[in-house]
């Protein structure tokens, strides 16, 4: 057994974790802990490299989206972010219907495959808004992937239309959407919940929320917010609730570690993430969620040099070209708003691994000078 040749460390909480992941058996709450607890990075890195090749090889996937963010007027006032506004704050937008459909517009070529729809809870749109929002996107971009509405927002788009989830996402569904991202979820734990998102649904909803959707046949994403109150069993906590929702739908196709961005925030006396950490939540989300097929380092939030070497730590997607991304640049991300995808290659194949463009549903898509195709 050479392979095992490759592991070595001075901790041996970290032995017996080592023969589970090797055996390809499933990690207990006690083993995410002691991942967390380790100083052993590069151990956890290991182990974490050995699973992503075991399933992905040297495959790297990145695909060509664009963000559209169609108001940030919301209700919330969550103390973790910066983006939201109250509606008749300074710098508060809602963009008509036009305005939303000459974003998408602006920055459309071809190549787009995608288009990532977020916002805040706005407390006077009406649900048509965003039926007409999906409808008028998807007659203008049929070949466009629409993934839109976190569970935050479909959850509130329920309350205030007065129908339940299932009815909304049929809705939503009927005018075009084909699938969810995976914001909102944040920290699972109600402690935390209280101090950094008190307005936002519960954990028990958003993964309520996801499970329904997911027997709709739309498929999701899903996330952690992690770097700020939370503690190692939070996290914990948060990776054993996904597993066991994936275990019984299947229908979440990658999740997305979101490092904390502290600045223009009510919390930002907060420390930023350190790369040591970024790296090992990477790591831990690979080991702990053997369920979920993807795992993505979103360079938009730990740099595109962290999100480089996360190829080796676990994750085998960095996201995709996000054409002006709001959410996390109004947090301070200093990161460039839109990666140009030859520079998103030449990161991946610096790394040693092999880009694979692709689209939403992680079909390959093939291009040539004159066409683009999905591989079916």
């Amino acid at each position: 057994m050479g392979w095992m040749h490759g592991f070595q460390s001075d901790d041996s909480a970290l032995l017996p974790i080592r023969d589970r992941v090797l055996a390809g058996s499933r990690l207990t709450s006690e083993d995410a802990l002691a991942l967390y607890r380790t100083g052993d990075i590069l151990a956890v890195g290991w182990l974490a490299n050995w699973v992503r090749e075991r399933l992905h090889g040297d495959a790297t996937y990145f695909n060509v989206n664009r963000h559209i963010n169609p108001t940030n007027v919301c209700v919330a006032a969550c103390r973790l972010c910066a983006f939201g506004r109250k509606k008749d704050a300074p710098g508060a937008y809602t963009m008509a219907l036009e305005e939303a459909f000459e974003t998408a517009r602006s920055g459309y070529t071809e190549a787009v495959t995608e288009f990532h729809i977020v916002g805040g809870l706005h407390p006077d749109l009406p649900f048509q808004y965003f039926l007409d929002l999906l409808a008028g996107l998807k007659e203008r971009f049929p070949q466009v992937h629409l993934k839109a509405f976190t569970m935050v927002e479909v959850a509130y788009l329920a309350r205030r239309a007065k129908l339940s989830v299932r009815d909304t996402l049929g809705q939503l569904k009927a005018a075009g959407l084909d699938s969810l991202p995976g914001g909102g979820a944040e920290i699972f734990s109600d402690r935390v919940r209280h101090i950094i998102c008190d307005h936002k649904i519960d954990g028990d909803e958003w993964l309520e929320t996801a499970r329904l959707a997911h027997s709709m046949g739309l498929r999701s994403n899903a996330t952690m917010l992690y770097g700020h109150v939370e503690n190692d069993e939070d996290r914990v906590d948060h990776l054993l609730k996904l597993r066991a929702l994936q275990d019984e739908t299947g229908g979440f196709q990658t999740f997305i570690p979101l490092a904390f961005h502290p600045d223009n925030t009510q919390l930002e006396h907060l420390p930023k993430t350190t790369g040591m950490l970024d790296l090992k939540q990477i790591a831990v989300s690979r080991l702990v969620l053997d369920n979920i097929q993807h795992i993505k380092a979103y360079w938009q939030m730990l740099t595109s040099k962290i999100a480089q070497i996360a190829l080796r730590f676990g994750a085998d997607d960095l996201d995709g070209t996000v054409i002006e991304e709001k959410i996390y640049h109004d947090a301070g991300a200093t990161t460039p708003q839109g990666m140009r995808r030859q520079e998103l290659v030449r990161l991946i194949r610096e790394a040693g691994r092999w880009p694979v463009e692709r689209d939403t549903m992680y079909r390959p898509v093939v291009r040539t000078e004159a066409s683009v195709t999905v591989a079916v």
